[in-house]
């Protein structure tokens, strides 16, 4: 069952001029792609806007021909293909409107760890940045060890993100702007295999796709939209790494900059970012941490169910959820747990905290009060 939602998935990809607003479109109205294509002669009938134009354009036996290929590609080169309804699918990935059906995957990360951060910056990375990667992920892998790092695997701020997470025992993801059949850029191959033991490389394109300049924006929108906070390191006023940070906003995520001097190229970015009140400026890794609420807080006693006034069922198994940590859960962890939705998740927390049961923190953090 699982391999025919992949397939179909997958074809649903290649459709011709369906785009993926129109796709996902589909899927949510139909609850997956198999149920997309099973039932594409009532599609006009059963969704909104479909056209019979449309429901013929889904007869594309090339496309089904093209995903099997990458299924077989897949399964010869231990590639795991994850769908937007996997539960092993980024669940913060899958809450953005624009998150990409179907992922391709290889390493042994796990993708909704508690703590995901993304680190990004110029391709340009000067001795000032690269120290900043280094030192950042040295000393929060004494504050706060257990963070997933994304990045692009690009030239810079990028690739010294990666090194300096492996060096220091964190594990990370390669975000690529092409199939799993290459690594752009090829100098970067070594660490890319290190990666692959410690985090993984991962992409929304099949085999066989180039890294052309549009699929650098597509790519970052995985890197923000999977993480809890983006952390842009150096930036000159134009570049990727200012669209990470404005897609991380969009998604309602934390942001943070460092900052640099006036006269600094590959600093103006960050300055501009920091002044425009659209990432909060950093200095250290205790800087962050505390930042985002995610630094140690003494074990508290659980609060008693008698404290609390009368709570559903969905606000009482968030409540149990949040009584086993002490130092708060993040929004999107508890979606994970919980199981239910981020949009209702959303409505619960606000309700408890009227209620005066949680407080939420900096981060998306939320914490039981006493």
């Amino acid at each position: 069952m699982k391999q025919d939602e992949l397939l179909y998935t997958l074809a649903l990809t290649r459709i011709p001029g369906l785009g993926l607003v129109g796709a996902h479109n589909l899927v949510k109205a139909m609850g997956n792609a198999t149920e997309v294509f099973q039932h594409r002669m009532q599609l006009s009938q059963l969704v909104p806007g479909v056209t019979e134009r449309l429901v013929q354009v889904l007869d594309a036996p090339e496309a089904f021909q093209r995903a099997e290929e990458e299924l077989r590609y897949a399964e010869k080169n231990h590639i795991q293909c994850i769908s937007i309804n996997d539960p092993s699918y980024p669940s913060r990935l899958r809450e953005c409107e624009d998150a990409p059906l179907l992922l391709f995957y290889r390493g042994n990360a796990d993708m909704n760890a508690l703590r995901v951060i993304n680190i990004v910056g110029t391709r340009h990375a000067t001795p000032y940045g690269q120290d900043i990667c280094m030192q950042f992920l040295k000393d929060l892998s004494q504050l706060c060890p257990d963070i997933l790092v994304v990045s692009g695997l690009a030239y810079g701020i990028d690739i010294h993100a990666h090194r300096a997470a492996l060096q220091n025992g964190f594990n990370t993801i390669g975000v690529l702007a092409h199939g799993l059949d290459r690594i752009y850029p090829s100098t970067h191959r070594k660490t890319a295999i290190d990666m692959l033991g410690q985090g993984g490389l991962l992409t929304e394109f099949m085999s066989g796709t180039n890294p052309d300049r549009q699929n650098f924006v597509k790519r970052n929108r995985i890197v923000a939209g999977m993480s809890d906070a983006t952390i842009v390191v150096e930036s000159a006023s134009k570049g990727g790494a200012l669209i990470t940070a404005e897609l991380a906003e969009s998604y309602h995520r934390d942001c943070f900059a460092f900052p640099g001097r006036i006269s600094d190229e590959y600093s103006a970015g960050c300055n501009k970012l920091i002044r425009d009140n659209r990432a909060a400026l950093i200095t250290s890794a205790e800087d962050f941490i505390n930042s985002m609420g995610w630094s140690a807080t003494p074990t508290q006693p659980h609060i008693q169910r008698q404290l609390f006034p009368e709570l559903n069922a969905d606000e009482q198994l968030v409540v149990n959820l949040l009584q086993k940590q002490a130092e708060g859960i993040q929004i999107n962890q508890l979606v994970i747990e919980a199981n239910i939705p981020i949009n209702r998740m959303s409505a619960l927390l606000f309700e408890l905290e009227m209620k005066g049961v949680v407080r939420a923190m900096a981060g998306g953090i939320y914490r039981i009060l006493e």
